[in-house]
């Protein structure tokens, strides 16, 4: 979410940062991947499956839905820098307990994918994890499973690569698809990141639209009321402790 030129603190709580440079040699979109030894292996969906069978995990599905749906108002009050500083440290906590029933998932099922809770349930722990800036190495796995899952097509790439950006900023590294945004003195301002030359090609190879679209899109809908809870999202615009697009 957009932080307050006023505060050198983005509203999810990690510090003010510096463009920093990836270590020489090491592949961009790999680079947080390999951070930390994952926590376990996720499943995968039947080769030549045409249809999508019924989540293979309801239970999970239901908590991880429940989870995102209960902290959705907080994180969209938070996007539009509506919330009282008590209740940000309120909602760090609800968050950080939300990343530890995602760790166990994570830990007892690799990432929960469309086979294992569907379509929304997915979303909703791709929400969670966005939201993890307390655990940061369980965000680090987080998105470490679901890339491994997008490349078996069990989860969204455009998800994922707002989650990678995440990451790469909660280690102090510029993000490589420039979906992270914070309120500076002139209003939203784009995070650090790598070769922004080539921004827009990196985007469009995990499907997102040209960053000058994403950004009139993120301010029409900071402008419009917030999304309800029956509404899609698959990436291309999201909201988290930093604005993302």
């Amino acid at each position: 979410m957009p932080r307050s030129p006023a505060a050198p603190v983005r509203a999810g709580g990690a510090r003010d940062r510096s463009l920093a440079q990836l270590p020489e040699g090491v592949p961009l979109v790999t680079a947080l991947l390999d951070l930390d030894r994952p926590l376990s292996p996720a499943g995968s969906l039947p080769e030549g499956s045409a249809v999508i069978p019924p989540p293979q995990l309801p239970h999970v599905q239901r908590e991880l839905i429940a989870r995102a749906t209960a902290a959705g108002p907080r994180w969209q009050s938070l996007a539009r820098m509506q919330l009282s500083e008590q209740e940000i440290g309120m909602g760090r906590h609800t968050d950080h307990a939300n990343a530890g029933v995602l760790r166990r998932i994570i830990g007892e099922h690799g990432w929960p994918g469309v086979p294992l809770v569907g379509e929304d349930g997915a979303t909703a722990a791709w929400q969670i994890a966005l939201h993890a800036d307390t655990d940061t190495f369980m965000q680090r796995a987080a998105a470490r499973a679901m890339h491994a899952a997008t490349q078996r097509g069990t989860a969204s790439i455009r998800q994922w690569a707002h989650l990678h950006d995440r990451c790469l900023l909660n280690a102090d590294l510029p993000q490589l698809f420039g979906t992270q945004y914070l309120r500076g003195a002139d209003g939203l301002e784009l995070e650090p990141v790598t070769d922004p030359d080539t921004l827009d090609a990196r985007r469009a190879e995990v499907g997102l639209p040209p960053v000058a679209d994403a950004l009139r899109d993120l301010r029409l809908r900071l402008a419009a009321a917030p999304r309800t809870s029956d509404q899609k999202n698959d990436g291309a615009s999201t909201a988290s402790p930093t604005e993302s697009a």
